[in-house]
Order: C-alpha cells, then sequence, then structure tokens
C-alpha cells in the first residue's frame, strides 16, 4: 500500500496547508482542534492549523516578498492597498492586527484606521 505522505491526495494538499502555515500529521496524533481528512472511507492525514496571530504573520511577510521591499518602505498608496488586501483576509478580525498591522506598515494605528475608513466611508472600524 502506498505510504500516507507519498498518496496522490496528500501531494494535493501539501502546497495549500503550507500556503496556510498548517502542518500535516498522522490522523492518530490529531488533537481535537486538527482537520482529519479522509480518503474513500480511510482517516489519511491530519492538518494543525496555525493559530490567527501567526496567520496574519505570514500574510504579511508574503506581501513584502510579492512587493520586494520592507512593507514600511512603501509609498502611501501601496500601504492603502495592502491595508484593503489585509483587511479582505480578515486581518482586523485578530486581537492587535491594527497594531501589528501598523507596526509593519512603519505607520501609526490612527493611519491605519483611517486606510480603513477611506475605503469603507460610513462604516466605523472595530478595534
Amino acid at each position: 500500500m502506498t505510504e500516507p505522505r507519498d498518496h496522490p491526495f496528500v501531494a494535493a494538499v501539501k502546497p495549500l496547508v503550507d500556503a496556510m502555515g498548517g502542518e500535516l500529521m498522522d490522523p492518530a496524533l490529531a488533537a481535537p482542534d486538527d482537520v482529519v481528512l479522509t480518503w474513500e472511507g480511510q482517516d489519511l492525514l491530519a492538518v494543525r492549523l496555525p493559530q490567527l496571530s501567526e496567520s496574519l504573520d505570514r500574510i504579511l511577510a508574503a506581501l513584502e516578498r510579492r512587493h520586494g521591499v520592507p512593507l514600511s518602505q512603501l509609498d502611501r498608496k501601496s500601504k492603502q492597498d495592502v491595508v484593503r488586501i489585509l483587511e479582505a483576509r480578515g486581518a482586523f478580525s485578530v486581537r492587535h492586527g491594527v497594531e501589528t498591522v501598523a507596526g509593519a506598515l512603519g505607520v501609526s494605528r490612527f493611519t491605519v484606521y483611517n486606510y480603513l475608513n477611506r475605503e469603507n466611508p460610513g462604516k466605523s472600524s472595530q478595534a
């Protein structure tokens, strides 16, 4: 029989799990919060998802790689675009998300809130 790590399904989901910052595991080692994936009635592998705060750090690092410079070195319009992307990905629902993003962008929390309000006039942002 094919080892679970060599299974085509595992090979198919691994890039997604890696991109999310998750960890592939033996289903026998799965904790209650892990996601067990089943193939043809058999538990094939488990996925341990990262904490939300770790996900925000990964998203910020990916955006930095995409831009090729530290986010703090971007111009104002590019920083506004980053905030829009982060809002779409739920970054500001994470505790201390605004503070984390402000630090990465090299701006104040107030500036991040202004960027958010600029994108959503009439909608108040939550801390």
